[in-house]
Formats: structure tokens, sequence, C-alpha cells
């Protein structure tokens, strides 16, 4: 964007629909009666939108017929700057549009704001803009801009410390909400353990260890989720429920977070905990949702398709031949699909309804290799592959414990249970042919994935995938 002067059009960024009015406040009425605080919106920011010039259109008095069709009468063709801040004069607020005399077929937004004229590059691309927002009209750019540049001159010293005292933190309703999620989740937790390897003497076999074990206090079961913060545009006025303030502008006026609802300007979130409590009302489905999201929203401590699938699994399939490895019919694998983003936990995975427990298995390793982060995050793909990699036993296995303790509690717990449920399944090795090297081949790009979806790096670590699991089923009972 090419102005005359230092002023931004850009303005902050946030939103929410007159439907989803309910974010503080309801929330808090929710809540305890003795727990309840009433917040106190400020209104400064609120006033000085009120006050802000309002845009007037200069006309221009013949019909000019270069004027691009998305322009109206404001075109007044190729005219210096000059000229254009002799029309402008008139009023504050006042605007039109010229093409550029030093590059011929661009176009310049000029408005008048205080004592001067300002000139902003303008663009078309099915909506109007000089910046990140865009618009329907020029009249609506131009009142957005009128009101960014009010409050930007009047309040600046107000806006660059509006989140020192915010009211987050003090309204009682996120503290309520952390509280209870955690007591919940730690109830059915495994906490990580860190472990120590030493090799045993008198075993011969060196992948037999004798294990000490360490508390591992750093590593608590805390599930925090950052939120999912998008730009958004509010109907009506909106308050920022981080620092109280008005959230000013006509569109994109600050951000949402689209898994709890959370309403803040775009500067504030970047100061906002890592709470997130997602609205199942917000989750649209099971399947792709990010791992953490669904676990927080549903108050688990592991997804419910893994519970519900490894469940059904070990009722009726643990000697299935060929279980995890031999596919179900793809189309049913995709009714159990719909069904869980469909009905959620009260999805019906019985034999009555699949008779073929492979299409049971496949549903969860369809659930475990379309999650946006694997269980196996992209961070730490490199960490495992090179884990396996190493020589040594000890080492190899001391490395994909350290690996395990940086994972995401939701990640860890979910990797715990499944590998453990994967032990099981190699006692009916006999019936089911699975081996845990057999389990490895198939689970190993379910679970690990590398951030570069590349299809030769894949291919490569295959052999240090499959080794991964392998590792992880045979000492699931050390390791985790």
């Amino acid at each position: 964007m090419a102005a005359s002067s230092n002023s931004s059009l850009s303005g902050s960024s946030l939103s929410s629909d007159t439907e989803d009015w309910l974010p503080l406040l309801q929330k808090q009425r929710m809540m305890d009666p003795e727990d309840y605080q009433a917040p106190i919106w400020k209104s400064y920011l609120y006033q000085l939108q009120q006050e802000a010039p309002r845009p007037k259109r200069i006309v221009c008095p013949q019909e000019m017929e270069t004027r691009p069709k998305y322009y109206g009468r404001e075109f007044h063709g190729m005219i210096s700057r000059e000229y254009a801040d002799e029309l402008l004069r008139s009023a504050e607020g006042s605007y039109l549009i010229r093409e550029s005399q030093r590059q011929p077929g661009t176009h310049t937004l000029a408005l008048r704001f205080g004592p001067q004229t300002l000139n902003y590059r303008l663009f078309y691309d099915g909506k109007h803009f000089v910046a990140e927002k865009r618009f329907e009209s020029v009249h609506d750019l131009v009142t957005d801009a009128l009101i960014t540049l009010y409050i930007e001159t009047k309040a600046a010293e107000y806006i660059a410390r509006m989140t020192a005292n915010p009211i987050y933190e003090h309204l009682g309703y996120t503290s309520l909400l952390k509280d209870k999620t955690v007591h919940r989740l730690s109830r059915g937790c495994t906490e990580p353990r860190r472990v120590t390897f030493v090799r045993d003497e008198q075993i011969s076999s060196s992948l037999v260890r004798h294990t000490a074990l360490k508390d591992a206090s750093e590593k608590q079961c805390s599930y925090e989720k950052i939120h999912n913060f998008k730009v958004h545009t509010f109907r009506g006025p909106h308050w920022c429920e981080y620092c109280a303030n008005f959230m000013w502008g006509l569109i994109a006026q600050g951000v949402r977070c689209s898994d709890c609802g959370l309403n803040v300007h775009k500067q504030c979130s970047k100061l906002v905990p890592s709470d997130c409590q997602p609205d199942l009302r917000r989750i649209k489905k099971v399947f792709s949702c990010d791992l953490t999201t669904l676990v927080k929203a549903h108050n688990t401590t592991r997804p419910m398709v893994v519970d519900l699938c490894i469940r059904e699994i070990e009722l009726r399939g643990m000697k299935s031949e060929g279980l995890y490895r031999v596919s179900g019919f793809s189309e049913h694998v995709e009714d159990v699909r719909l069904a869980f983003d469909r009905d959620g936990e009260k999805a019906d995975i019985s034999a009555s309804a699949y008779a073929d427990i492979n299409i049971i298995a496949g549903a969860l390793k369809l659930y475990l290799r379309d999650l946006p982060i694997p269980v196996i995050t992209f961070d730490l793909y490199s960490t495992f592959i090179q884990a396996a990699k190493i020589p040594n036993a000890e080492s190899r296995l001391e490395a994909v414990h350290e690996g395990l303790l940086q994972l995401p509690p939701a990640h860890y717990e979910t990797l715990r249970y499944l590998m453990a449920h994967l032990k099981r399944v190699t006692m009916f090795e006999k019936d089911n042919l699975m081996t845990s090297e057999n389990l490895g081949i198939v689970f190993g790009p379910t679970l690990m994935q590398p951030p570069e979806q590349n299809a030769l790096t894949t291919l490569n670590d295959m052999r240090q995938q499959k080794l991964v699991v392998q590792l992880m089923i045979e000492h699931e009972d050390v390791l985790f």
C-alpha cells in the first residue's frame, strides 16, 4: 500500500455473528452465582468510532469514458495530485478516485483526513482493497479507513497500553472451566514416566531391560491447547474478551477462536493463554479434527474413536487372521467414518451393524491417518527417525523414550493406549499372524508422517517408521 503519510488502513481484526453474541457473558451466566463477575466494557474507543469523520464522495461533473465499470462517479480520470487536493479541501472525509499520471492504468484513492490529503494505491479483484481488508464498495472502504485513522490518531497511546490490565484472568469463568477440565482429565490419564534403561547382566538378550522409574514432574497431564484464531467480521458492536475494549472498524475488527468462540483484538490474541476449551457445537466433525481439540471438546483423555474401535476389536476380533493388515470394504469403512462424524460416541459399530471386524480396524487406521497433526507430531518426526537409526539397542530405546516425553499430552495418551492394545494383539499372533514387526509395517506410516509430505522421504524412512512402532509395541510396559 503506497500512501503519502504514515497512517494505516489495515485496522485490527476480529469477528462474530449475531447468533454468537454468547461468548463471554453467557459463559459466565452458566457459572455458580458466587463465581459470576459482570464484565465492565470500556467505551472510550466506541465513542471515538462514533465521532469519526463520515465519508463524502466528490462527484466528477462530467461522464468519464475511461471509467472502469466497478467505479462510480467518484472517478475523475487522470488528474494531478494537486488538483485532487483542491477538490478535497471542502470537507474532512471527502474522497475521489483518480488515474495515476505516473503509472497510467493504475488507480489512486485520494482521501481527506485532517489537514492533508492521503493517497493510496487502489486495487480491485472482485472486491476493493488497499491493504489486507477487502470491501464490497469503495464507500465501505473509506468508512473503515476514516474510523481506523481517527482512532489510531486520537488514541495511539491508549491502544499501545490497552493490554496492560486485561480482564481475561479476572473474570472467573476461564479458571473455573480450566480447573474442572484438568480435574476430570487427571483421573483417567497416565502421566508420562521418565525411565532409565540399564543392561541386565543376568540375561543374555540385549533387548531385555531393567527399568528404574524416576519422577517426571516436568511433564504434567495438562492438555493445554492453543486457540485457533481466525479473522472475523462482527455484526454490531463487539468488545474484546481479553482487554474489554471496543473492537473498532467496519469489517475484520478482530479474531475469533473457531474452536471455543473467544473474541479478541488481533494484538490481544498474542497474549491469550493456551487455555482453549473447545465447544462441541463448533466441532463439525470427528475425523480430520485436531486430536487435542477433539479430546478437550469431549472432556476425554483420548479420542472416542480410538476407545470405541479398540473396545470392539478386542471384544470380537483379536483372533481374526491378518487383523489390521487385511483391508475392510472401503465403502463400509467410509460409512463408519460418517457415523462417527454424525453421531459421535453414539455411533453403532457393533457386529449387528458391521460383521466384518476389518471394517472397524480400517476405520481406526483411517482416523489416525487423517489427523491434521499425526499422533507422532510433525516436529518430532525426525527425532524418532534418528532414534531408530541408533545402532546400540539401549541408546535407541532411550532416544525413543525421550521423544515420547516431548509429545503433547493427548498424543502421548493416545499412543500409550494404542500400543497397549497392539501388544495384546501380538499375544494372539498364532491365530491372527500379526507380530510386532507386521504391526509396525502397518502402523508406521499411519502414526508417523514427514512434515514435507515427500513421497521419496516416506519411502526412504519406511524401515525406521516400522522399527519405531515395533519397539513401542515390544517395550510398551517400559516406554510408557
